[in-house]
């Protein structure tokens, strides 16, 4: 039987790591063969291109950068992804193309419609993508109380950081049947749980 495929999306600061692995750990305990990932990367390849994307060293054109992202993303898919949901693996996944939608189509003014027809060449949905939405304020917050250097999204401040929310939110309300929006600037076990409820809700276990 085929694993499913969950995906976790928001903007920076959201707890997006946080919670994916609290839900991997509960699939686990709950007999699921579980794999946790991420994007960019995921894959040897996508891993090289996660840190061309986020070290800032280069000044990326936006379809140039856009590219990139599914270029690290195609190899996520082949080589780690895909591989795991046709062993029966449940793949729990920390960002996927809806971020680039929000990210590059949205908050940058990417053509949305080049970027929907890439994600269509993945062939690859997820079956279920928690929204994980926080307030900027929030965001900002949450970033400066790591103490850790900053990414180049991260660096990108207040104004981008609407765009990118209104993004994700924005799809989300176009595909309600996939996507769920969870207030995230609760304590991380009241977010957990509410994920958890959801799961269970959307996906037979």
């Amino acid at each position: 039987m085929r694993g499913r495929f969950i995906t976790l999306e928001g903007g920076e600061g959201a707890g997006k790591s946080t919670q994916a692995g609290r839900l991997a750990a509960r699939l686990r305990a709950s007999g699921r063969d579980v794999l946790e990932t991420r994007e960019p990367g995921g894959a040897p390849g996508a891993e090289k291109l996660r840190g061309l994307l986020l070290s800032g060293e280069v000044a990326w054109s936006l379809s140039a950068e856009t590219l990139l992202h599914f270029a690290a993303r195609a190899e996520h898919v082949a080589r780690t992804i895909r591989p795991a949901l046709d062993a029966g693996t449940w793949v729990v996944c920390d960002r996927f193309a809806d971020s680039t939608m929000a990210y590059q189509g949205y908050a940058q003014g990417g053509d949305r419609a080049a970027i929907a027809a890439l994600t269509a060449m993945m062939g690859l949905r997820p079956d279920l993508t928690i929204m994980l939405d926080v307030p900027v304020p929030t965001s900002l917050a949450r970033l400066a109380a790591r103490g850790m250097a900053a990414d180049r999204y991260e660096r990108l401040g207040a104004a981008f950081f609407a765009e990118v929310r209104a993004g994700f939110l924005a799809i989300a309300a176009d595909d309600p049947e996939r996507c769920v929006v969870l207030a995230a600037d609760a304590a991380a076990e009241a977010v957990a749980a509410a994920i958890w409820q959801n799961v269970g809700a959307r996906l037979p276990r």
